[in-house]
């Protein structure tokens, strides 16, 4: 079941220091407002405080009561209110009627405000216009990124796709930057940077500008080259569903700031439990990267391992005895209790995964992937509407549909949207339109298409010139050329031969071997290059502004050069980085990614539904 790997991989940085530096910050902002105080969080970002400082932290610094931020009256008695909030207009104003109200009521107490990761010019123009400008002080916590494991790391932004792809809100991008600018101050200098998308060179613009106005010191570097990707560079991966054990579980339990909660249908009682995920938890991080076929194998073999490691007590004496119990009892304890936890959310994942239902789904997928059947594809996702199965699944299973053949034939894409509309409602013409501004469900227009367009234009005219007039093209309709990518990639491998799960050949496992990941595709594909020479068609198809610049002459270590960070920007699946693991064990590399948020198919597709819905 062990990936053939090299024995040569790099130590990967210490990321913990990032929660040091955030957490000691966050202690020096609540220390400027001297004495008890209350603290009034976000709700999306209790989850995210939990990891850098639990409560007691928060005590120790006269933080008296915790409240969670609800846009309603508050209950606090306190003479000293600090809000820790995200910069949202929302609540900038609730934070305005209550301060509005105290003054009303002839209450004087001192306010503080702390956004994070930062605050936003709205915010305080929201301020002055209610007229509590003069009353509250405001601070900023760069809580940019929050290491999730040892190769990790997010800016905990779901936001940040809506907003940027969908809104044209580039207010995310400064951020990005910020957070790049960190890693680079820390564990830089990077030799290299490559990038692909708009807002992957707008970020890299944003963090160049950070670094030139900071002084430059020389260290020894413990990340040596950078990647900047799009999430739509590539919208086909995370349209699949996934099969690796941790992308399943993300999918059916959703995974939050790195954790889990299993309900009673695996604690097997009436409570439910949090669990970290990461690569403490020995049980997880034998399987996380595994295709879910392969996982019940490895936990029945990890179960005898433990019952022979139980059974070692039998014939000792009493100074073995009192070794064991101190040494190795408790390990094993709490190996056995994350195992059976692990073996019950498996059960709960092949009850609902095993169906024949989903096998099906998963058949349909692979023919939309090869470009067969289509037909039957078409039929299988009628059926699926019409029995209301599920309003995400039958959306997504239009986009990859649509993505993957270029947008639908008129006539389909008139019978599937009038069928979709009828079986969940005439709410989601919004979304509809949402899905088609980004290019994932779009109909082709007749007579065309633009990819015949362009090769002539290419044809005619040379590189520079045809980039321009590509962008002109993308700007009047976002197409999917997926059909020419994975011919030019070899996204899609032959399928006239068995896969064997259990040794995977190449990042095509993490899809039962149906498909290998665009996004990761490229990043193998420039490495090995070390550039884009080569791949201009692929750059072109894609409209990538891709960009690709070496950075000073580091004091590095050469194992750094081997530490290679992928930022995705708008998120990033767990099959994405358990095939970029795949990649790295392959080659030679450490990964370490970073992006704005994990997502799913799930969670892209919520992003985009009308407010309303």
């Amino acid at each position: 079941m062990a990936h053939s790997a090299r024995r040569d991989s790099p130590e990967l940085p210490d990321l913990s220091l990032l929660k040091r530096l955030v957490r000691d910050q966050l202690i020096y902002l609540l220390e400027q407002l001297p004495g008890k105080k209350d603290l009034f969080i976000d709700s999306d970002l209790m989850s995210q405080l939990d990891r850098i400082a639990n409560v007691s932290t928060l005590k120790q610094h006269e933080v008296d009561k915790l409240y969670k931020v609800e846009h309603k009256p508050i209950v606090s008695i306190s003479d000293q209110i600090c809000f820790l909030i995200r910069p949202r207009i929302q609540t900038v104003k609730w934070i305005c009627d209550v301060v509005n109200s105290d003054k009303a009521a002839g209450k004087f107490r001192r306010y503080k405000i702390i956004f994070t990761p930062q605050k936003f010019y709205a915010c305080e123009a929201v301020l002055e216009e209610q007229g509590v400008f003069g009353d509250v002080t405001t601070d900023e916590w760069a809580f940019y990124l929050l290491p999730l494991d040892e190769d990790i790391i997010s800016l905990e932004l779901p936001e940040f796709f809506r907003d940027n792809f969908l809104a044209g809100d580039q207010r995310w991008v400064r951020t990005a930057g910020s957070a790049l600018h960190l890693l680079h101050s820390l564990f830089g200098p990077f030799s290299k940077v490559y990038g692909i998308g708009r807002c992957s060179k707008m970020t890299y613009e944003s963090w160049r500008e950070q670094v030139e106005q900071g002084e430059q010191k020389a260290r020894h570097a413990e990340i040596g080259n950078v990647f900047l990707i799009d999430r739509d560079v590539d919208f086909v991966t995370p349209l699949c569903s996934q099969v690796v054990y941790e992308g399943l579980v993300d999918d059916i339990f959703r995974i939050k700031c790195g954790c889990v909660e299993f309900g009673p249908e695996v604690t097997s009682s009436d409570k439910s439990i949090k669990v970290m995920l990461n690569s403490q938890d020995k049980v997880f991080n034998e399987i996380r990267n595994e295709h879910f076929s392969n996982v019940f194998g490895f936990l029945s073999q990890k179960a005898r391992n433990l019952q022979t490691a139980y059974d070692k007590r039998r014939g000792m004496d009493i100074q073995q005895m009192k070794t064991f119990v101190s040494e190795e009892l408790k390990g094993l304890k709490q190996e056995h209790r994350l195992l059976s936890l692990h073996i019950s959310a498996s059960e709960s994942i092949m009850k609902k995964k095993t169906k024949q239902d989903f096998q099906e789904l998963l058949k349909t997928e692979h023919c939309l992937l090869e470009g067969f059947e289509i037909r039957e594809c078409i039929s299988f996702i009628e059926e699926h509407i019409n029995r209301q199965v599920s309003m995400i699944e039958s959306l997504r299973l239009l986009c990859l549909l649509s993505v993957t053949e270029n947008g639908l034939l008129p006539k389909d894409f008139k019978s599937l949207k009038a069928q979709y509309l009828q079986s969940y409602g005439a709410d989601h013409l919004l979304t509809f339109s949402n899905l088609r501004q980004l290019g994932l469900l779009v109909e082709q227009q007749p007579g065309e298409t633009l990819t015949v367009m362009e090769s002539k234009v290419g044809k005619l005219v040379n590189d520079r010139t045809a980039v321009k007039l590509t962008d002109a093209f993308s700007s009047l309709a976002k197409k999917s050329h997926f059909r020419a990518l994975s011919k030019k990639l070899n996204l899609v491998p032959k399928s006239d031969e068995e896969y064997d799960l259990r040794v995977p050949r190449d990042m095509a496992y993490i899809f039962s071997g149906a498909y290998i990941p665009l996004s990761c595709k490229i990043i193998e594909q420039v490495l090995e290059r070390d550039g884009w020479t080569g791949l201009e068609e692929v750059t072109r198809l894609i409209n990538g502004h891709e960009f690709a610049v070496t950075g000073a002459d580091p004091k590095s270590k050469s194992d750094a050069q081997r530490i290679i960070l992928v930022m995705f920007l708008g998120g990033c699946t767990f099959s994405e980085i358990s095939a970029l693991r795949f990649l790295g064990k392959e080659r030679g590399y450490k990964f370490i990614v970073v992006t704005t948020a994990i997502t799913n198919s799930s969670r892209l597709l919520e992003a985009l539904l009308d407010n309303n819905v």
